[in-house]
C-alpha cells in the first residue's frame, strides 16, 4: 500500500502502526510531520529517549538492524527504530549484477540480495511493540534517479506500507507558504511569496523555518505585513534577485548599472563567493538552454525538470532571459571569469571590491 504524507497522517490517526514502513522521496517537510506524528502516536509523550533509536544502513548491515529490532527491552516496551540512508543496503558492484541476473519478476525479494530475504523473514514474525522505519531521501522519483528508486522498491518489496515524499510542485509550495504565514499571523503578498519560494529553492522545510523567523520579526513591529525589503534583509539568498539583475545588466553590457548593483551587494554585506556561485549556476543553466535549443521559459522549466533539477517558473524565466542575453561563447567566457574571480576572492588580495569590479569591467567590454 502506497501513502502520500497526508494519507499516512490520516491512516496513523485511525489505525495501529504497522511493524515496518518504507519512507521514499526527497521532500522533508511532510516527512518530518509523519515522523513526529508516528512517534507521538506510538510512543506517547512520556516515552524515554531510549525508546527512539536511529541507525543508518551506511554503517550497519540489515542483519544488525533486525537483531536490534528483535531485542527485547525491559524498560521500553514500545520502541521506534528509524533507519536512515536505506539506499545503503543495496548491493553494489558485482554483487548487484549477480542479484539482478538471478532476479525475476516472480521472486522480487531474492532479486535484492540477502538483506531483502532477512527482512522478509523478519516480517513473518515481527517483534511486538516495535515499529521499524527504513528511510531514503536521496533520490527523486523521475529523471536519472527513477531507476535507482525502482531498485529500492525491489529491495524493500517485503514491506507493504510505503510512504512517498515527492518534491512539491510550485502550486503546492505556494499554498503551503500562504497557510504557514496565516497560521503565524503574518501577511505575505504575491510578490513576497514568489521571493520567499525562490530564496528557499521551493523547500517547504526551509520555508517553515523562515516563516517562524518572520513571525518573531513582526512581533517587534507595528505591522504584521512583510515587505520585499524585509525578506531581503531577513531571508538568506533573498538578495539573489539583485544578483539576477546584475546578470541582466552584464548581458546588456550596461556597465554603469552593473557597477551600481555590485555596490548594492557590497553594501548589504553579501557573501561574495556565494554570489559568484549563484552567477555560475545561472550561466551554466543558460548555456545548457542555449545548447539544447530551448525556446521560452516553459521549455526551460520542462527540460530541467526532466533532468531532475528543481525549476520554478520564475527561475525558468530568469534562466531564459540570461540565455537570450548571451551567446554560448559569452557564457563560456563568463564562466571562466567567474572562476578566476572566485579564486581571487579566496586569495590574499587588497580588496574584494577591486576583484568584482575587474570582473564586471571584463564582461561589459564592447
Amino acid at each position: 500500500m502506497a501513502f502520500t504524507s497526508d494519507s499516512f497522517l490520516a491512516h496513523i490517526a485511525r489505525q495501529p502502526a504497522a511493524p515496518v514502513y518504507l519512507f521514499l522521496g526527497p521532500e522533508m517537510y511532510g516527512r518530518d510531520q509523519c515522523r513526529r506524528t508516528l512517534v507521538e502516536k506510538f510512543l506517547g509523550g512520556d516515552a524515554s529517549e531510549d525508546a527512539f533509536t536511529r541507525h543508518t544502513l551506511d554503517e550497519l548491515t540489515m542483519a544488525e538492524v533486525l537483531d536490534d529490532a528483535r531485542a527485547l527491552s525491559l524498560f521500553n516496551p514500545q520502541r521506534v527504530i528509524w533507519v536512515t540512508r536505506a539506499e545503503g543496503a543495496l548491493p553494489r558492484g558485482r554483487a548487484a549484477a549477480v542479484a539482478e541476473e538471478e532476479s525475476g519478476d516472480e521472486d522480487p525479494p531474492k532479486a535484492s540480495g540477502d538483506g531483502s530475504l532477512q527482512l522478509a523473514e523478519y516480517l513473518k514474525d515481527p517483534t511486538p511493540g516495535v515499529v521499524l522505519v527504513f528511510d531514503s531521501s536521496r533520490y527523486e522519483f523521475d529523471g536519472e534517479d527513477k531507476a535507482r528508486v525502482e531498485r529500492l522498491r525491489k529491495y524493500f518489496a517485503p514491506i507493504q506500507q510505503v510512504v512517498e515524499f515527492p518534491r512539491m510542485d510550485e502550486g503546492r509550495v505556494r499554498r503551503l507558504t500562504l497557510d504557514l504565514a496565516k497560521r503565524a499571523g503574518i501577511e505575505l503578498g504575491n510578490d513576497e511569496v514568489d521571493l520567499l519560494v525562490e530564496a528557499t529553492g521551493g523547500s517547504a522545510q526551509r520555508i517553515e523555518v523562515e516563516i517562524e523567523k518572520l513571525r518573531n520579526f513582526t512581533a517587534t513591529q507595528s505591522s504584521r505585513r512583510i515587505t520585499t525589503g524585509d525578506l531581503e534583509q531577513l531571508v538568506p539568498q533573498a538578495r539573489s534577485t539583485t544578483i539576477f539583475a546584475l546578470v541582466g545588466a552584464l548581458g546588456r553590457k550596461d556597465r554603469t548599472r552593473a557597477l551600481d548593483l555590485l555596490n548594492t551587494l557590497l553594501g548589504h554585506g553579501e557573501y561574495l563567493p556565494l554570489a559568484l556561485g549563484f552567477l555560475a549556476t545561472q550561466f551554466r543553466q543558460a548555456l545548457v538552454a542555449r545548447e539544447a535549443g530551448l525556446r521560452g521559459a516553459s521549455q526551460v522549466q520542462s527540460h530541467f525538470q526532466r533532468m531532475g533539477v528543481a525549476m520554478w517558473p520564475s527561475r525558468a524565466e530568469q534562466v531564459w532571459q540570461s540565455a537570450a542575453s548571451f551567446t554560448p561563447a559569452q557564457l563560456q567566457e563568463g564562466l571562466k571569469r567567474i572562476s578566476a574571480a572566485d579564486r581571487a576572492l579566496r586569495d590574499t588580495r587588497p580588496d574584494d571590491r577591486v576583484v568584482l569590479e575587474e570582473f564586471v569591467l571584463g564582461l561589459t567590454k564592447k
